[in-house]
């Protein structure tokens, strides 16, 4: 076994989306530590200490089990990569030139607050996959505790504070092992197991704390077990010659195979370039194989799953007061700022959609992916025999006073309906509302020709003010019926 990893180029593309797994959640909109949203920190991957995490819910531990088929003397690359929590606080300078913990430093622009930062690390090592067939595989691995200081200078470039981080250690191993399957061709199924091995006990820090969420332990909360975490944590997987299979679409031969493998608190997919099989990511966030960054977006916001219009709209419209406050917050979130401050108005129209559906169209050499069976049958959908963009098509369709026939019944604005969600094609809140009865508020048509009820349900006490934004629940005809006598 070695610690070199395999050439930067093999995870070069896996690692953008790694760095969105890194990183996701790590400052939210609207990027202030003061926002409740980030105040619970840290929510995907984290791995605890054993000592804290049963009783907690949370995990010490995540296992990958993926089926790989190496070829010749093929080598595993593996990078594990995780961030450290270290704590920062915030001391202001005094006249006697000593320093006291404060809550808040003002400067001219910013605002600098006691935060938890993280720092990525990477445990990275190669081993020849005939050495994993021996047996298991083992990397402890040690994160030292530190403490640094970083002076703040005022406008004037007199020190008027200082920020203090301190890191507590994080202990933890990287095991591997590769069992040869009965299948008709050389593959393994192998065995990633990363685990936080710190022998550190709640409560043990009481006495040295000066301040935090004390609970019935002692003073050891979650915020006393993170910075000994392994937060985010996911892998990467590489090998020199060979291929993983996918766990969603395995080959026929190796579908038993993948079905026992049993991935705990992470799931392994493919990724690297299209079409490649050899790097797989094992991550705490589901994702399908070969996932992607948008190549719409400029930057990291620090909410992949987020839509970057959305959030560069809305950090544009942050106070002055709130970008100071979020600047002083991280790093990071001051980053997020000058970029949707600097935006250019081409960037962000190209921020503003993209249908990738109509590739084949607009880029016939595209891959274009496999198309799905419908999962409804289309002839249930309701359409009217002229089209609305059709000239024969005289009359327009007014909601307001438009109507249609629902098992022979004129039904319209007023029409007292009862609903039947279809199974297959609707919004899964909508099956809570089988059999309860509703007004039709309008009957709209959209473009390609399919017609939709609006409704507000009886008994629903927001129902006026649904009515008043125009909001309502949308049922096509064949899932509502006509209410007798109504």
């Amino acid at each position: 076994m070695t610690t070199t990893a395999l050439p930067a180029s093999r995870f070069a593309v896996a690692r953008q989306v790694a760095d969105a797994v890194l990183f996701e959640g790590y400052v939210l909109y609207p990027y202030r530590a003061s926002a409740a949203k980030n105040r619970l920190r840290w929510q995907f991957g984290v791995l605890v200490p054993p000592a804290w995490g049963p009783a907690h819910g949370e995990h010490s531990f995540q296992r990958t089990e993926v089926v790989m088929e190496p070829r010749g003397a093929a080598t595993l690359a593996v990078e594990l990569r995780f961030l450290h929590a270290q704590r920062r606080t915030v001391e202001e300078a005094r006249a006697d030139g000593s320093f006291a913990a404060v809550a808040e430093l003002h400067l001219p622009d910013r605002v600098l607050v006691p935060w938890d930062e993280g720092t990525e690390e990477r445990v990275e090592m190669t081993v020849p996959v005939a050495e994993l067939e021996e047996g298991e595989v083992s990397l402890p691995f040690v994160r030292p505790a530190r403490e640094e200081t970083e002076p703040v200078l005022g406008a004037d470039g007199r020190e008027v504070g200082r920020l203090v981080r301190r890191t507590e250690r994080a202990d933890g191993v990287l095991r591997l092992r590769a069992e040869q399957l009965d299948v008709p061709y050389r593959a393994f199924k192998l065995t990633a197991v990363v685990e936080n091995t710190s022998d550190w006990t709640p409560g043990a820090d009481a006495p040295a704390r000066a301040s935090g969420g004390a609970d019935a332990t002692g003073g050891a909360d979650r915020d006393a077990a993170l910075p000994r975490s392994l937060v985010a944590a996911h892998l990467l997987l590489g090998l020199s010659a060979g291929s993983f299979l996918s766990m969603t679409d395995p080959p026929e031969w190796a579908r038993a195979s993948v079905a026992t493998c049993a991935n705990r608190h992470t799931w392994p997919v493919l990724a690297g370039e299209p079409g490649s099989s050899d790097v797989v990511l094992s991550s705490p966030i589901i994702l399908e194989d070969h996932p992607g960054i948008a190549p719409e977006s400029i930057g990291a916001m620090y909410d992949a799953t987020e839509i970057d219009e959305i959030l560069a709209l809305r950090t544009a419209a942050l106070t002055d007061q709130e970008k100071r406050e979020a600047r002083g917050t991280d790093p990071r979130a001051a980053a997020v700022i000058d970029l949707a401050e600097t935006m250019p108005p081409e960037v962000l129209e190209r921020l503003h959609g993209a249908v990738r559906a109509l590739r084949e169209i607009t880029d016939p050499g595209a891959a274009t992916p496999e198309t799905f069976a419908e999962l409804f049958d289309e002839d249930a959908v309701f359409k009217p025999d002229t089209p609305w963009w059709d000239p024969a098509h005289a009359d327009p369709a007014d909601p307001s006073r438009d109507r249609i026939l629902v098992d022979g019944t004129s039904v319209g604005p007023g029409s007292r309906v009862i609903l039947r969600p279809g199974l297959r094609r609707t919004d899964a809140q909508d099956l809570f509302l089988q059999g309860a009865t509703a007004q039709v508020e309008a009957v709209l048509h959209d473009v390609d020709g399919g017609v939709h009820l609006a409704v507000t349900v009886e008994g629903d006490p927001g129902a006026d003010i649904r009515r008043e934004q125009g909001r309502f629940l949308y049922f096509q005809p064949d899932e509502v019926a006509p209410l007798e006598g109504a």
